[in-house]
């Protein structure tokens, strides 16, 4: 038989699913080389505003390694961290296939063009779309004179979907070189904490202060303005009856950051009790407020794909998201299982909200639509693309 094939993923950040996923199959010999161990311990987030540490395992299932580095580890940007004794890993493992994850920091373009030296296969996965283009003419050009270049030294692309696959072939990536990988999280997890919630609904509800029976418009993500948590607030405020008294549902913001003081203060100018604002919430406590909820709301105006949205299908909720999220064109049929609007569009917003929590039964059968669409967000299409 075949050995298996000798993979090292660098990457900067932990995917732990979907690397447990693949480390499972038999052809498949991985190793993750970490340019840092930032995510997987207590770290600064500077969009939440605080210190996180993730209370799921991150580095059970799969083999990996933390390469060395010169200078602090704190911080991730295209200098940091200096990463060294790649090139002897590549060398002493005799790696089949190198695996990088985006290409914006200066040990994945050494990398990369170390391995071409060694004739070792380079497959590349990122998360870049065209909707999220810098709009500087001088970044566009030389983008567009630098790109190309380098993805003639990548052997694959692994696109998260339709949108990052649009941008690959924007800058020359033939057809044949691209394979959908698209962006997941672990289903069985989230469905899991999402039946086990439910038995538990109304203690939550009882616990937040909320009326029976009232609908439940969900929030959770960090809180900064490209994420525009305002514009959901504002459509809020439209389904008041007269523009002063609460409207019948309820708006839960689950994240922090640098917007929770301005919308607040807002809300404190209404002296509206109908909108909570609940701090962070890690992964294992999530699926509480995704059984909560009947309606969640990803209104950002740059995101790269959108993982809460993945997670609240997993409850089986609706779900309203701009076009400028990059899971829209892959997870959201219009009607179906949610609704995409205009980024910006807070009468549009509006109008999908009131559609929704006016109808409870609608938004409950589109979200349990939410099955039809798992071949879609499940790891399996992961696994399938390892094994082409």
């Amino acid at each position: 038989m075949r050995r298996p094939y000798r993979l090292a993923y660098l990457v900067s950040h932990h995917q732990a699913p979907l690397l447990r996923q693949i480390a499972a199959l038999p052809e498949v010999d991985l190793t993750v080389l970490f340019m840092s161990d930032l995510s997987v311990r207590e770290f600064w987030d500077p969009g939440f505003g605080r210190r996180i540490e993730w209370d799921v395992p991150l580095l059970n299932g799969y083999r990996y390694e933390f390469l060395p580095a010169l200078g602090p580890r704190n911080r991730l940007s295209f200098w940091r961290p200096i990463n060294y004794r790649l090139r002897r890993f590549l060398t002493k493992k005799h790696v089949d296939v190198l695996w990088v994850h985006g290409y914006s920091h200066n040990v994945v373009l050494r990398a990369i063009l170390c391995a071409k030296r060694r004739g070792i296969k380079v497959i590349l996965r990122g998360e870049s779309h065209l909707l999220s283009e810098t709009a500087s003419p001088v970044k566009l050009r030389l983008k567009k004179l630098v790109l190309p270049r380098l993805f003639r030294l990548v052997d694959g692309f692994l696109a998260i979907g339709t949108l990052n696959r649009e941008y690959y072939q924007c800058y020359g990536v033939p057809n044949h070189k691209i394979f959908m990988m698209p962006y997941a999280v672990d289903n069985a997890f989230f469905q899991r904490k999402a039946r086990e919630a439910r038995t538990h609904r109304e203690e939550l509800r009882a616990e937040l202060g909320l009326e029976p029976g009232r609908p439940v418009v969900l929030y959770a993500s960090k809180l900064q303005r490209h994420k525009r948590p305002g514009d959901l607030l504002e459509a809020y405020i439209k389904l008041s009856p007269d523009g002063s008294r609460e409207p019948r549902p309820y708006l839960l913001f689950v994240g922090e950051g640098e917007e929770r003081q301005r919308l607040e203060e807002r809300v404190r100018g209404l002296a509206w009790r109908s909108v909570l604002f609940l701090g962070f919430k890690n992964q294992s406590e999530l699926a509480r407020y995704y059984d909560l909820c009947d309606v969640f709301v990803l209104p950002s105006a740059k995101e790269p794909w959108g993982l809460v949205v993945n997670e609240a299908m997993n409850a089986a909720k609706a779900v309203l998201v701009t076009d400028r999220v990059g899971c829209a064109p892959d997870l959201v049929r219009e009607g179906i299982n949610g609704f995409v609007y205009p980024a910006g569009d807070v009468p549009a917003l509006a109008e999908k909200l009131r559609r929704l929590t006016e109808d409870p039964e609608t938004a409950r059968r589109m979200g349990e639509d939410f099955a039809s669409l798992t071949g879609g967000i499940s790891m399996q299409m992961s696994e399938d693309c390892w094994r082409r």
